[in-house]
């Protein structure tokens, strides 16, 4: 009796101690409704203060004291600070609901510093676009964004599974290259941050530390220097959260495929100035590519340091090696148009050899501030540093059949050459720049002035090594067969028929070889030593986005030095030097809350050393001390008017463009067997289209990403006039994307159970270097199915591509070079976050 008599005063006085305090609670989160995880709550009454910060969902509760009046402040960095006195005069609690922050533009993170907190398909903002934290909607060009949780639900582990579902990108080939609205890439590199680097990205990167990739459309030479007219792809990466995410995840798939990821991030510290993220991904992998392998390893650490509201420093290093073989493509029998079948030989034949490889060695440090130097002005500051290190050993066709000896072609037999290289690079970006808000009466402006340099080095020590051509009587090689002096060439027999014999063994395609080559028995009759360079682009520009009411316009202007050196501190050194006045237009009209339109005038500029490293234009004139910067510029321009509206409360983002895009002075590979590394310059293209995207949530358990895009692009003027009018290579006139993700809720059989479905159609395609035949075009079908167990941490997901095993090809150069898709494959993935 009296043990129970304890327990009721206990309880009794338990009781008395909860209902005498006063507990404060409730829930931060943006205005599309997504919490606010690390965001700072102070309550302070009487120079007394108490504080705290949201958990994982955005939510807080902290307990009183003393009954009062209060000061609610909530901050968090990007945000507008919530204030809001309260009066607490009972012992009770206190919920205070929801409360939404404001954006503010993402005015402190000019240059991005944190990681973005939405867990979605669609992204709202970009930095890379204007330099201030633009919102999408107020940007008067066409943007595509593929944010990590789409590429996550697709497993698009490499970059062109990502991009591809972006309107008006369509993959090129097997590289690292794209058509963006029906203009081929030219320049070799990606955009990382915004700042540009430098490498040849044969093998695909890797998506892991990848926030988002962004797809700027149409020529960007405002923002991001001399880069290509369709337009330019960025790479964002993972930055630091204030809060703990920890992320683990597993696969494994088709073609021998092993994957393992992990990224944490989190504060470093109590006070939460000082936050890290680490990602780090491993793959081996091969293809349904015969000797085709992937494999890499990938490492990226980043910290940022906000001591207070005025500054922020980021700090980040990717290294990524890349090991693995450079796939030229699928050759198939015969060169007769109309006739030639795309299916005479299978998707998985190579041309290459055992011991081919590539290897690609990346190291990169990048560090940027940003620091408010007054409420209106800050000064921000990004610096990347970059090397690069090749290596090359490949056995790859001419583009070119071989030949008999009345110089007939024999066209079962694909004519090969063996090439080694090496090359080294080092690589600088700096962009320094001003921002500085005013008013002019009643135009508020956002005022930009700055200064970028990029400085490319290609240092001493690189060369490149190669056999080809044919042996003639007196042991000695040549490059091309002369069938007039048919008697001073060695001679085999094939088949019954004679032909020249080759320096390098003729690939059968009727009888596949995949031994390991003796590259000893190779004459090798070219030794280049790749001449040392020094690429310097010094620019200044300035910006201003003036709003007036629901009028905005975007203004630029940007003066910039170019100058190519080959031969850098060496014999014979020589300088070709380019400028250019690249101006921006743009006009934002805002129709209603939820619609803006907008219309948009802009010129790109490109040295024609930027524009040679890339197929179709590469080749060993790329390593001529005569630079292709002697050429003509690559002039474009782009007209475009588009509307871009957010609805169902935000959670929908859906824009629509039409566009032109004019481009002129190209230069091209000639496509000159005998002379393959010949170029030759094209008059003019023009490119025009329509775009169409929609992102979001339909229900909050169903996500939707879908594109549709129409490309006429024709070539204006050539130096072969039956060119003239004829649609542009590579580029599908019809194309559309959809991905749909639905997780199905409640407390039936299927309550843990997702699904995932994909449709890509894309229209046929005309080959690079031939007209002979079309590549057709395709429809294919993905699927996922996604398991997470009482809605745990744990997620398993299937994801099977291609579903209805259809055969295609995604563009080719010519009947040596086809770039055939992925047969039905699949893809196992366990997930963990805690």
């Amino acid at each position: 009796m009296i043990r129970k008599l304890i327990c009721l005063a206990l309880s009794i006085w338990v009781c008395e101690q909860a209902f005498s305090q006063i507990n404060v609670r409730g829930t931060i989160v943006d205005a599309r409704q997504n919490s606010i995880p690390g965001a700072t709550v102070s309550l302070t009454s009487d120079n007394r203060s108490l504080g705290i910060t949201t958990d994982a969902a955005g939510a807080f509760s902290i307990i009183l004291s003393n009954t009062g009046t209060y000061q609610v402040e909530v901050r968090f960095i990007g945000y507008e600070p919530h204030l809001k006195s309260y009066e607490f005069l009972q012992q009770r609690e206190y919920n205070l609901g929801t409360i939404v922050l404001s954006e503010l533009a993402h005015e402190l993170q000019t240059v991005e510093i944190l990681g973005r907190q939405q867990r979605d398909y669609s992204s709202d903002y970009s930095f890379s676009a204007t330099k201030i934290g633009i919102k999408n909607k107020e940007l008067p060009q066409s943007m595509g964004t593929v944010t990590k949780e789409l590429i996550a639900d697709r497993q698009a582990f490499q970059l062109a599974d990502a991009v591809k579902i972006v309107s008006g990108v369509a993959p090129s080939s097997f590289y690292n290259q794209y058509n963006i609205r029906g203009i081929s890439q030219n320049e070799e590199g990606q955009i990382i941050n915004g700042m540009r680097t430098r490498q040849y990205y044969f093998l695909q990167p890797i998506t892991s530390h990848i926030e988002r990739v962004e797809v700027l459309k149409g020529p960007a030479s405002v923002t991001f220097s001399t880069v290509d007219p369709g337009g330019s792809i960025n790479m964002v990466t993972k930055k630091p959260l204030a809060e703990d995410r920890k992320t683990i995840s597993l696969s494994a798939g088709s073609f021998s495929t092993l994957r393992a990821a992990l990224d944490f991030t989190g504060p470093l510290n109590k006070s939460k100035t000082l936050l890290y993220r680490f990602n780090g991904a491993l793959q081996e992998a091969k293809s349904y590519r015969d000797l085709v392998t992937n494999n890499a390893m990938l490492f990226t650490p980043s910290i940022s340091y906000i001591p207070n509201d005025k500054t922020a420093i980021n700090v980040e290093m990717i290294y990524s090696n890349s090991e693995g073989t450079l796939d030229r493509g699928q050759p198939i029998f015969g060169a007769t148009a109309g006739i030639s079948d795309l299916n005479s030989t299978p998707i998985s034949l190579n041309l290459g050899a055992s011991n081919d490889y590539f290897i690609s060695k990346e190291f990169m440090l990048m560090t940027n501030l940003a620091h408010k130097l007054t409420d209106n002005i800050s000064f921000n500051i990004a610096h990347m540093k970059q090397t690069w290190k090749e290596d090359l050993q490949e056995h790859r066709t001419t583009n070119a059949f071989a030949v008999d000896i009345d110089n007939q072609p024999v066209t079962n037999l694909a004519r090969m050459q063996f090439v080694q290289r090496q090359q080294y690079w080092d690589i600088d970006n700096l962009n320094a720049y001003f921002n500085v808000d005013f008013n002019l009466g009643q135009v508020a402006n956002k005022l930009l002035v700055g200064y970028d340099l990029s400085r490319w080095h290609k240092t001493k020590g690189g060369g490149q090594n190669a056999a080809r051509g044919y042996l003639l009587a007196d042991g000695g090689v040549t490059s091309g067969f002369d069938a007039t002096s048919a008697d001073t060439y060695q001679t085999i027999t094939v088949d019954g028929r004679i032909l020249p014999k080759p320096n390098v063994a003729h690939f059968d395609l009727n009888n596949p070889q995949y031994t390991i080559k003796n590259v000893q028995d190779y004459v090798l009759n070219s030794r280049i030593a790749v001449p040392s360079a020094l690429t310097t682009t010094h620019a200044i520009y300035v910006q201003d986005q003036l709003k007036l009411g629901r009028l905005s316009a975007l203004l630029s202007l940007r003066r910039e030095w170019y100058k190519d050196i080959t031969n850098y501190e060496a014999p014979n050194e020589r300088g070709f030097n380019n400028t250019a006045l690249i101006p921006r237009i743009g006009l934002t009209y805002e129709v209603t809350r939820q619609v803006n339109v907008y219309a948009t005038y802009l010129k790109g500029y490109q040295p024609q050393a930027n524009t040679v490293t890339l197929m179709p234009n590469t080749g060993a004139f790329f390593w001529d001390p005569n630079s292709p910067a002697r050429f003509k510029p690559l002039i474009s321009d782009l007209k475009e008017v588009g509307a871009k509206g957010e609805f169902f409360d935000k959670r929908v983002i859906m824009n629509m463009a039409v566009y032109e895009i004019n481009q002129k002075n190209i230069l091209i590979n000639a496509n000159l067997p005998n002379f393959p590394d010949s170029l030759v310059q094209r008059g003019a293209d023009r490119s025009r289209g329509f775009e169409w995207d929609l992102a979001g949530f339909i229900l909050p358990n169903w996500q939707i990403n879908a594109s549709y895009s129409y490309i006429d692009a024709r070539i204006v003027t050539d130096q072969d006039e039956s060119l003239n009018g004829k649609r542009k290579e590579n580029t599908p006139v019809n194309s559309a994307n959809i991905w749909t993700r639905y997780d199905f809720s409640g407390s039936g059989i299927l309550k843990d159970l997702g699904i995932g479905v994909g449709l890509q159609h894309s229209g046929s395609k005309v080959p690079w270097f031939t007209r002979d035949f079309t590549v057709p075009g395709y429809t294919i079908m993905d699927l996922a199915v996604y398991y997470n167990p009482a809605k745990t941490n744990m997620q398993l997901a299937l994801n099977i591509n291609n579903v209805l095993d259809e055969t295609y090809w995604i563009g080719a150069q010519n009947y040596l070079r086809l770039f055939p898709g992925a047969p039905r494959n699949f893809m196992i993935t366990a997930t963990y976050k805690f």
